[in-house]
């Protein structure tokens, strides 16, 4: 059983900062990439930001210079350091991890519980 499991979100003024973490756990073959997604109120779920294995990143067009996507291999741990956060990154953000798990060696999509970012005055 692989899980992944979020923290960091909350309510932040424009203009601050928040972290987020993303540790997956379980029996866990390879992760070939971890990344975050988010979802507004009435909006669909858009890609924010993901990382590769062998290290690359790529962001969506409207976070890139205020986002880093980091991840730590050894922990199975993804992170997205959110700066200069606008009130319209308010949304509810999700990490998910491409992963091949052992139970069954197949490689699929997993993704955690969700943690709402808020930023307003």
């Amino acid at each position: 059983q692989v899980q992944l499991v979020e923290s960091g979100g909350g309510l932040v003024q424009p203009g601050g900062s928040l972290r987020l973490s993303c540790a997956a756990s379980g029996s866990i073959v390879s992760i070939y990439s971890m990344g975050w997604y988010r979802q507004a109120p009435g909006k669909q779920r858009e890609l924010v930001a993901y990382i590769r294995s062998d290290g690359t990143t790529n962001y969506v067009d409207s976070v890139k210079g205020r986002f880093t996507v980091s991840r730590d291999n050894a922990k199975n741990t993804v992170f997205l350091q959110m700066n200069s956060l606008k009130s319209e990154d308010t949304a509810v953000y999700y990490c998910y991890a491409d992963l091949r798990g052992r139970a069954n060696m197949r490689r699929s999509d997993y993704w955690g519980q969700g943690t709402q970012v808020t930023v307003s005055s």
